[in-house]
């Protein structure tokens, strides 16, 4: 992570977000020798649904297509 002055920012701005963009590292931007915003490289989220969600978390056990050996009544 490197740091810079606000000032050296404000010349260099589009020279350094295409060094980021390319390192792939981030920069953060310092005010009065406080730091005040960070810029790093644009990751897009990650697509995120149910069967992406539960993926690792289940498993299938015995066949799944077999019929059921049980009598149920499905108005009780």
């Amino acid at each position: 992570m490197t740091f810079i002055q606000a000032s050296v920012f404000k010349a260099r701005c589009l020279a350094l977000m295409d060094d980021i963009a390319r390192s792939g590292e981030s920069l953060v931007i310092t005010k009065n020798g406080k730091p005040v915003a960070e810029l790093k490289p644009y990751q897009p989220p990650r697509a995120q649904t149910l069967l992406g969600l539960t993926a690792t978390h289940g498993e299938i056990l015995g066949d799944i297509i077999a019929p059921v050996a049980l009598d149920w009544d499905a108005l009780n």
